[in-house]
């Protein structure tokens, strides 16, 4: 699944670090996200959607083979 969160975490001027206090989250998993090596639940992903104004949809794209 490819994501766009760290483009938007440029965007708004915030660490990996902030997002993850804002979504309840550890660091490590927003950086696991980003590196694609962990799939959200739709939960998180609605919730770090949220933190951009976007849909979801707007932030995470499923790929072929997804």
């Amino acid at each position: 699944m490819r994501n766009t969160i760290k483009v938007e975490r440029a965007r708004h001027d915030l660490t990996q670090a902030d997002l993850a206090e804002k979504v309840d989250v550890t660091r490590q998993t927003i950086n696991a996200i980003e590196a694609a090596k962990y799939v959200p639940s739709a939960v998180l992903a609605f919730k770090i959607a949220r933190v951009f104004g976007k849909n979801a949809e707007e932030i995470f794209e499923l790929e072929d083979g997804d």
